[in-house]
């Protein structure tokens, strides 16, 4: 947790790595968080294994399906750009032989399941655990004259998997943790034909750790945090100029505000504060130190020397981005231990799986498909 440190943890393990990190600017470090791959390569003297690591996640694009399938853009009403783009990527690339009936797992408004039932003239039942979303979304099927019938439930209810058992095809787009470990888990007792996962938020879990699915993922000495499992998470595409100072303002008050609260032997730990309104940020560093202290029940002294302070927690985020840089090679690797646990447990259970990537990562870094088809 780099928030947690005030300096590198790896300055006796490994100095060199952390001597080369010293030397590196905001910008270089930024511009390798965003090529894993060329980092990788920067930094080989000093952890050999990460090109060998990086390696063993590549996979293959999908296939778009063979049959033109038509995405009227008239679809796309109420979609943001980005969600839709992320939706004709997925639809393209699910096979054509799945049977007439999909089920839309955790459907939202059923932006998924409508591409689905007008581009495939398929008949589409969508979970969705809001009420207010179901009927926002059976009002769209109606007018537009789909067959799609929204179901308000709870994906994590026993009568889900009657949904599952009734369908030829289940899909979960950016379906988070136990959400898209239970539609898979369903898939293996309720036998569909196929089912097709791109999961996310794998640290939206019931449990305080990750339970694997797979033999082998059981038999593995790994153990999982979710705060372990929030790494993959948070791999992003490349950001613009104004959301990178807007960051660096934020994090750097959050650690010079926790400078602070150190220093006052509050706690020799990270302390974190809620979420503020980014238009507090623009009252100065000051402002933010009284919210937080407020936030926490901490009372300032009068002579706070704020200054000092923010220039502390500036220089900490330098030493963060640093750890961050070197977390960056380890996000992809963990996502693909968790996919590869979920696909095994599929093989295991009767089905041929394959595991692509549906989109470009720069549409979004939650990419990977799991497609599973009931052999036979």
């Amino acid at each position: 947790m780099p928030f947690d440190y005030l300096d590198l943890p790896w300055r006796e393990t490994h100095p060199e790595l952390c001597h080369w990190l010293d030397a590196q600017s905001l910008d270089t470090l930024q511009k390798y968080k965003e090529n894993p791959r060329c980092l990788a390569d920067a930094i080989a003297a000093y952890l050999p294994d990460t090109k060998k690591m990086l390696a063993l996640c590549a996979i293959n694009s999908a296939d778009s399906s063979d049959a033109d399938i038509p995405c009227d853009n008239h679809l796309a009403t109420g979609i943001p750009g980005r969600k839709w783009e992320q939706i004709s990527a997925f639809n393209r690339v699910m096979p054509m032989s799945s049977g007439d009936h999909w089920l839309e797992w955790c459907a939202g408004k059923g932006y998924l399941g409508r591409v689905i039932s007008a581009s495939r003239q398929a008949r589409v039942t969508s979970l969705e655990w809001q009420s207010a979303l179901c009927q926002d979304g059976q009002d769209y099927a109606d007018k537009q004259g789909l067959p799609m019938h929204f179901v308000q439930g709870d994906a994590f209810a026993s009568d889900s998997e009657l949904l599952v058992r009734d369908c030829d095809h289940a899909i979960a787009l950016h379906a988070c943790g136990d959400l898209h470990v239970t539609l898979l888990q369903h898939s293996v007792s309720a036998k569909p034909k196929s089912v097709s996962v791109s999961p996310c938020c794998y640290h939206l879990i019931r449990d305080s750790h990750y339970q694997a699915l797979s033999s082998s993922g059981k038999q593995s000495p790994l153990v999982l945090s979710r705060h372990d499992l929030k790494l993959p998470l948070q791999e992003t595409v490349t950001a613009g100029q104004t959301v990178k100072n807007k960051r660096f303002v934020e994090v750097s008050f959050r650690l010079g505000f926790d400078c602070l609260q150190r220093a006052l032997g509050v706690s020799d730990h990270y302390l974190p504060v809620p979420n503020v309104q980014k238009s507090l940020l623009n009252e100065g560093f000051e402002a933010f130190c009284l919210w937080a202290a407020k936030q926490k029940n901490i009372v300032l002294p009068d002579d706070v020397d704020f200054t000092h302070y923010l220039k502390r927690g500036e220089s900490r985020f330098l030493t963060v981005e640093k750890m961050e840089t070197v977390r960056t090679l380890f996000r992809r690797p963990l996502e693909m231990w968790l996919v590869l646990d979920k696909a095994m447990y599929m093989s295991e259970n009767g089905f041929d799986v394959d595991i692509y990537t549906f989109c470009a990562r720069e549409l979004t870094p939650r990419n990977i498909l799991i497609q599973a088809i009931r052999k036979g």
